[in-house]
């Protein structure tokens, strides 16, 4: 299975505190590697490569043995509304005063329907 994944910026890069290689995903998540990949392809996940190797996914993104809640559908709307990977993680953890904190924050607290009808309107 060919998994096309983007290479980020430096800056994109700093956004996030801790990065997770698929291996570790997986292991997180009591999942195959394959398995893990699947969440990648099916849009479940964001993994993006930093530098070189394979893709990694911020650590925020598992919550245990789960995916974030509302995450799926959050990644979703942003594709819906044309975000490609790499702009979609720049708008997940870029603060928003009007949250207030980043949308991956508000997502984590549990308040993943504001920040989806926000991503929504991205579109228009």
């Amino acid at each position: 299975m060919t998994l096309s994944v983007a290479q980020i910026d430096r800056e994109t890069d700093q956004l996030v505190d801790e990065w997770l290689t698929l291996p570790q995903v997986a292991e997180r998540l009591d999942l195959s590697i394959g398995r893990a990949k699947q969440l990648l392809k099916d849009h479940k996940l964001l993994g993006v490569r930093r530098g070189g190797g394979g893709p990694q996914v911020p650590a925020v993104f598992l919550d245990g043995k789960d995916v974030m809640k509302g995450l799926p559908g959050t990644l979703t709307v942003l594709r819906d509304a044309g975000y490609d990977d790499v702009e979609a993680l720049r708008w997940l953890f870029t603060p928003d005063d009007s949250l207030p904190g980043s949308p991956v924050q508000a997502i984590r607290a549990g308040r993943h329907t504001e920040v989806k009808r926000r991503a929504q309107a991205l579109g228009f």
